[in-house]
């Protein structure tokens, strides 16, 4: 019984990881992307 509940702690650990992980990825991307929009823009005019 105590093993299922440490494999569960671990579980949900790995999923909040992922999903940080997966997030800060998803925040890098963007800012790039605004940022290579810009510098886009900007050549132009």
């Amino acid at each position: 019984m105590e093993s299922i509940s440490v494999l569960n702690v671990l579980f949900l650990v790995a999923i909040a990881l992922l999903i940080l992980v997966s997030g800060g990825i998803l925040y890098l991307t963007t800012l790039e992307w605004r940022d290579r929009r810009r510098r886009d823009r900007d050549q132009k005019s």
